[in-house]
């Protein structure tokens, strides 16, 4: 099965992004399953390396490293990422940005697409 999770929240202030990400680590667990997140709107900045959290808060890009060390996708909305300044150097290793083309296809090719 392949899902698409589509995230529009900033990574910090809701629990969107945190909980989106929890479901796709527990589809994960499940060899069959396909992962991709693709990142828009103040989402992009989820993927922002080097982010710091206090001790025992969620830390959204290790959970995005988690996604692509399960060999899921991690792709980024280029124009979300042109309006906030954010660059490709900035982002954490294996995330990549993307365009609206790459997500219409990956809406095409997936059997679940969730957004959050």
């Amino acid at each position: 099965m392949k899902a698409l999770f589509i995230l529009n929240d900033a990574p910090y202030g809701s629990e969107r992004v945190y909980n989106a990400l929890r479901l796709a680590h527990a589809l994960q667990k499940d060899s069959r399953a396909e992962v991709a997140v693709f990142l828009m709107a103040d989402a992009v900045i989820a993927a922002k390396a080097g982010q710091k959290t206090p001790d025992g808060y969620y830390n959204v890009e290790r959970m995005l490293k988690r996604v692509l060390a399960g060999a899921g996708k991690v792709l980024l909305c280029g124009a979300c990422m042109d309006a906030r300044g954010l660059e490709e150097d900035a982002l954490l290793e294996g995330a990549r940005r993307s365009t609206m083309d790459e997500l219409a296809a990956a809406t095409l090719e997936a059997d679940k697409v969730l957004v959050f």
